[in-house]
């Protein structure tokens, strides 16, 4: 009895041996990041800094952890990105800013907080829907000076949130690095859309046109609460801007 009961318990604990990795494996990273003007992940990646950024300069779509934190890493583990004793290289722009995000991914999202110097500066709400994956956010009236800008970008079904600081120092007359132009981007008008702007309630069928974030979709087949621009292969194909 004693020797059935040894050996019953050594395949309990081999059994536990092989299911424990299973259970502790993360999961898979692959999120965003800011790629312009180059967040500090970013000038890791394209190796624009003096110094070995470690592990994030592999991934720097990954710096995620959960809501709240003021950090730029988030408390993820890349505390590189939070040492303001490196020489992070500094973009010079005007006072508006447009941040081009990429991303790997487009989980749900509820909101985009930018803050400047720790003080927040801007919100915008994606309203738990996916944003497309080159999504990018407009900042106004940035003050003179250099400055550190923390996005933190909130997904709405879970508890996580997505880190970037980029560095920035605005000078008159300035230009927003983020416009292909080069051009002050109050001084031009691109016009409105003609067609009617994308409803997440609305019903489309095949061949019905949409305006959304300055560009045309059409509906490849019947579709209802889908972003255009959300899903590589979803229900909306890019016509063009407006």
């Amino acid at each position: 009895m004693r020797r059935l009961r040894a050996a019953l318990v050594a395949v309990a604990l081999g059994a536990t041996t092989m299911i424990a990795p299973v259970a502790l494996a993360p999961s898979a990273a692959a999120h965003g990041w800011i790629t312009s003007p180059p967040s500090r992940q970013d000038h890791c990646a394209t190796g624009t800094t003096s110094f070995d950024c470690g592990g994030i300069k592999y991934e720097p779509q990954s710096v995620e952890a959960p809501k709240g934190s003021m950090q730029c890493s988030g408390g993820s583990g890349f505390d590189i990105l939070d040492d303001e004793s490196r020489p992070w290289p500094v973009t010079t722009t005007g006072d508006t800013v447009t941040f081009q995000w990429n991303l790997t991914a487009n989980h749900a999202t509820s909101v985009w907080e930018y803050f400047v110097d720790g003080e927040l500066f801007a919100t915008y709400d994606q309203g738990g829907q996916q944003p497309p994956r080159d999504i990018a956010h407009t900042l106004t009236g940035l003050p003179a000076g250099e400055h550190t800008i923390l996005a933190r970008w909130n997904v709405s079904n879970t508890v996580m949130a997505f880190y970037n600081c980029v560095d920035i120092v605005v000078t008159p007359g300035g230009t927003d690095p983020g416009d292909p132009t080069g051009s002050d981007p109050t001084g031009s008008d691109p016009g409105e859309c003609s067609d009617a702007a994308w409803a997440g309630n609305a019903v489309y069928t095949g061949g019905a046109t949409v305006s959304h974030e300055g560009n045309v979709y059409e509906a490849k087949w019947w579709t209802q609460g889908n972003t255009p621009g959300a899903e590589e292969w979803g229900p909306w194909k890019l016509i063009g801007v407006c």
